[in-house]
């Protein structure tokens, strides 16, 4: 008895990127509302959610309702807006420097915003980040200038030594911002808060005054996103398809200048947000940067938002700041990255 040989069976087609992205933007915005929400609800003391909308439609005062307006909300905004501008900021990163480990932290960029906020605190006697949002912009693009020099071999540029220069920029910086802290009592005590990364007790006006600037970097972000998907093939390609490869990277750079200036300059430097959600956005949506840029401008509020809520969580009543939790969650996010691009 003879059987007929199983029919081949061919993989089902992969939905096209006109498809795939609104579905995987409305799946995100979906989880970023019941991030959100639960931002919203939980603290030192989980809320209700029908007591969280009452209090925002103004149905409600006094009580939870003002720990949710006056607290939980600017927090939530400072949020989202944070990890949106480490999100995209992770991605130019990587798409300028052809690196997959680049990020606002591996390329000492959070470090030198760090350095030079703590440099005015003790020299100038700063105290709220509202003042000192200029210093966190002018660390991060020198930090930003001096890795991308330290890449450079025969003119183009080396992703191996940028990573290199960068994790040597973090050391050092970070241990001069270390010496400044221990010189300085009331340095420490102004500093050591904001240094872990936190968006506890920070209000709107910390965010206001840098909002335009964060804008003005995913602005920036999205205009050389079609030009970085040529730079992946190669400055020599890329120059051959017509694109201004200086002039992009000076774009590119510096709208990650402005993003991660920004948040360090709200919220402290924050770990791995800018690093992981570009890794786990292109599963996703591939690698064109047209399509990945608006799913980090998701995905990393997302990660900062669960980052915080587990912070909440974790030691109640007190909490644990969301640079303590991301870089506890993010060091073998890390670990297997490398080992990934190693292969």
């Amino acid at each position: 008895m003879t059987t007929d040989p199983p029919t081949p069976t061919t993989p089902a087609p992969r939905a096209s990127p006109a498809v795939r992205l609104p579905l995987t933007l409305v799946a995100g915005l979906g989880l970023l509302a019941l991030c959100a929400a639960l931002s919203l609800a939980i603290g030192s003391r989980t809320i209700p959610l029908d007591t969280v909308v009452e209090a925002l439609t103004g149905g409600q005062h006094g009580g939870d309702a003002d720990v949710v307006t006056g607290l939980r909300v600017p927090r939530t905004l400072i949020g989202l807006a944070v990890g949106a501008a480490l999100g995209v900021a992770g991605a130019v990163a990587q798409g300028v420097t052809r690196n997959p480990l680049a990020s606002p932290v591996t390329l000492g960029i959070n470090a030198g915003a760090s350095f030079a906020v703590v440099a005015a605190i003790h020299t100038f006697e700063l105290t709220r980040p509202v003042e000192y949002v200029w210093f966190a912009f002018a660390g991060a693009a020198v930090a930003a200038v001096a890795a991308y020099a330290m890449s450079r071999s025969g003119g183009d540029l080396d992703p191996v030594r940028l990573a290199l220069g960068g994790t040597v920029l973090t050391v050092v910086l970070t241990s001069w911002t270390s010496a400044l802290m221990l010189a300085s009592h009331r340095t420490l005590d102004e500093a050591r808060f904001w240094l872990a990364g936190s968006v506890a007790g920070r209000h709107l006006d910390t965010l206001v005054p840098v909002l335009p600037f964060l804008l003005l970097g995913l602005v920036a972000s999205f205009a050389v996103a079609p030009s970085l998907n040529a730079l992946a093939l190669g400055d020599e390609s890329a120059q051959s398809l017509g694109v201004p490869v200086a002039r992009v990277r000076m774009v590119g750079g510096l709208a990650v200048v402005l993003l991660a200036g920004s948040a360090v300059a709200v919220a402290g430097p924050v770990a791995f947000i800018g690093l992981a959600a570009p890794h786990l956005v292109r599963p996703l949506l591939g690698n064109d940067h047209r399509l990945l840029l608006p799913g980090c401008l998701i995905v990393g509020p997302v990660l900062l938002l669960t980052a915080d809520v587990l912070g909440r969580m974790v030691a109640r009543p007190s909490e644990l700041e969301v640079g303590i939790v991301t870089a506890f969650l993010g060091a073998p996010l890390l670990a297997v990255l490398a080992r990934r691009v190693a292969r």
